[in-house]
């Protein structure tokens, strides 16, 4: 299930500009801030949902009757609808400061129903406002929050500028699997080189597992500890399912990646990798020449084809592995290098622009 990635934005000072008494209740006073609209556009091409969130002080009273701030509701919301932007839901506190409600923000009663969604990617929402209530908000919500630059605060962000910090994220995925057997800690950092560093029970796993950060050009912490006292099975297995999952983690929506990805020689060895990010698990191994060795590094050699398989399982991805050659040792780092060098392709997602037309999913199904 795609997790649901969710922008909670203010209205008044975020969507439109606040008058000076701070009230928007005729159309005259509608006017949208500035480049508000590209930038809706263009997260909700990155996947992102919209939730209106605002504090409307006496709505419904004499001073604010309801049929007044309805007008303007109306086509505040009919003008982001002509240009495809939609919001789930449009959250209103109707009390002034001094009623002690809970729905005001920065509470959270009016998101009680979002916090307890766990379809919810918390890691990947925001909140947007132009005032501190809104960022204290944010802080409850255990999320990060921008400020819109306005010139009451002198500080903050422009619109243009908030976007480009959201896509802009580095994706990591982290993933700590704990059972009878093993315990194993993975965090990747697919836009990061660094760090690289990896603590196993075997010094050769470790040297392999560190290709793949190196060849794949992406950071990588990984700590696994387990049953070495029975064999090497259960920690190299659970590594290659965590590794798998923080992979498809950080890869989120997968927009604009490479997708496909790789061969190469070391020696008298040689390698092919090939991926496809389908989301689609498949793994085929030629590896007929690794069967002359029983082991290597201490490592059984048939767990190095069943890695592999445990690694494409959790990443969902289509893997194919190819290898040849004499040494056992330069096989099997072959192979992992590689994997890495096919990921660093497959993951890569290029020269991102921020404009939305070059939004992408590699696929004309539209999804991966």
């Amino acid at each position: 299930m795609a997790m649901k990635k969710i922008l909670f934005v203010d209205r008044d000072g975020t969507l439109i500009k606040e008058p000076e008494d701070e009230q928007v209740d005729s159309l005259a006073k509608l006017e949208l801030v500035e480049q508000v609209m590209s930038a809706l556009i263009t997260l909700g091409l990155h996947g992102y949902r919209f939730v209106m969130i605002t504090n409307q002080d006496g709505l419904g009273s004499s001073a604010y009757p309801q049929a007044d701030f309805d007008r303007v509701q109306t086509k505040l919301i009919s003008l982001f609808s002509s240009q495809g932007i939609c919001f789930d839901e449009v959250l209103i506190c109707p009390h002034r400061p001094q009623e002690g409600c809970g729905c005001r923000k920065p509470h959270l009663a009016l998101l009680s129903d979002y916090l307890k969604n766990p379809s919810i990617d918390w890691q990947h929402s925001y909140v947007i406002g132009d005032r501190q209530s809104d960022m204290e908000l944010a802080r409850r919500m255990g999320v990060q929050g921008y400020i819109l630059r306005s010139t009451k605060l002198g500080v903050g962000y422009d619109w243009l500028e908030i976007t480009q910090l959201i896509l802009a994220k580095p994706r990591r995925g982290v993933v700590e699997r704990v059972t009878k057997e093993t315990a194993i800690s993975v965090e990747v950092r697919l836009d990061e080189p660094t760090p690289i560093s990896v603590q196993t029970s075997y010094g050769f796993f470790n040297h392999m597992l560190e290709q793949i950060g190196c060849h794949g050009d992406m950071g990588l912490i990984i700590t696994a500890t387990g049953d070495e006292e029975v064999d090497s099975h259960h920690l190299i297995e659970d590594t290659g399912l965590a590794l798998g999952e923080a992979i498809r983690q950080a890869l989120g929506d997968k927009i604009n990646i490479g997708r496909y990805g790789f061969a190469l020689p070391m020696d008298e060895a040689a390698s092919e990798v090939l991926i496809d990010l389908s989301d689609r698990p498949y793994f085929l191994f030629a590896g007929e020449a690794l069967n002359h060795h029983p082991t290597v590094g201490g490592i059984a050699m048939e767990m190095i084809e069943h890695f592999f398989r445990s690694f494409a399982t959790a990443l969902r991805c289509n893997l194919h592995m190819k290898v040849t050659g004499d040494n056992a040792h330069h096989m099997v780092e072959a192979l992992f290098k590689g994997l890495g060098r096919c990921l660093r392709t497959a993951c890569d997602r290029g020269s991102q622009s921020f404009c939305h037309d070059s939004v992408t999913v590699p696929s004309t199904k539209g999804t991966l």
